[in-house]
C-alpha cells in the first residue's frame, strides 16, 4: 500500500513539474485578461462537471470571498452550484444545456467564461463555450490530454490552459493548482500595487 501511495505522489509531482515548464505564459495571460474584465466591471462565470465542478465552485468562492488576503469581493459565479437550476434545465431540456442556458441568461459582452474539463470533451461544457461565443463572452478553457472538442471550438481571443496528461486525476490536480495561481495573480495585480 505504501508503494502505491508513493506512486500517486510521484505521478502528481511529475505532472506538476511538466505543467510548470509549459503553462506559466497561458496562466499569466489568463490572469491579466481576468483582471481587465474585473476592472471593466465584468464578471467571471465558471463551469465544470464532477471534480471540475468542484474546481469551478472553489475558484468562484475564492474570488467572491478571498484567497490569501483580505480584499473586496470580486464578481464571480460558478454555474454548478444551483441544484434547482441544474435539475430544471436537465429535466426540461437536456443535461448538455445546463451551462449554456445559464450563459445565455447571465453572460454579457466583456464577461469571461472559465470552462473546465479534464478531457475537453464534455458536451455541456462544449455547449457553454458555444453560448459564450454567441454572447461575446471570452473563454478561458482549462483542458487536459489533447484539448478535445473544447480546443477545436476556441476562437482567437480565447485562451486554453492545456494540461497534456492522459490521466484525468493528474489533470485535475494541476487544474486546482492553476486556479490557485489565477487567484494569486488576480489579487497581486489588483491589490498589491507591485505589478
Amino acid at each position: 500500500m505504501h508503494e502505491r501511495i508513493t506512486r500517486h505522489f510521484s505521478d502528481s509531482i511529475d505532472a506538476k513539474v511538466r505543467a510548470a515548464e509549459a503553462l506559466p505564459p497561458m496562466i499569466a495571460h489568463s490572469a491579466e485578461v481576468m483582471v481587465q474584465c474585473l476592472l471593466d466591471e465584468g464578471k467571471i462565470l465558471s463551469c465544470g462537471n464532477g471534480g471540475s465542478a468542484g474546481d469551478s465552485q472553489y475558484f468562484a468562492a475564492m474570488l467572491t470571498n478571498r484567497y490569501e488576503r483580505e480584499r473586496p469581493s470580486l464578481p464571480a459565479m460558478s454555474m454548478t452550484g444551483d441544484s434547482l437550476t441544474l435539475s430544471a434545465i436537465a429535466n426540461d431540456s437536456s443535461y448538455h444545456e445546463v451551462f449554456s442556458r445559464q450563459v445565455k441568461a447571465l453572460g454579457q459582452q466583456g464577461d469571461i467564461l472559465l470552462a473546465i474539463s479534464t478531457t475537453g470533451n464534455c458536451p455541456s461544457i462544449v455547449q457553454a463555450i458555444q453560448a459564450a461565443h454567441d454572447r461575446d463572452v471570452q473563454v478561458i478553457a482549462l483542458t487536459g490530454n489533447n484539448g478535445g472538442d473544447m480546443a477545436r471550438l476556441l476562437q482567437a481571443d480565447d485562451i486554453e490552459i492545456r494540461v497534456e496528461e492522459q490521466c484525468p486525476q493528474r489533470v485535475q490536480e494541476v487544474h486546482t493548482l492553476v486556479t490557485h495561481c489565477l487567484c494569486d495573480l488576480i489579487d497581486e495585480i489588483l491589490f498589491s500595487g507591485d505589478f
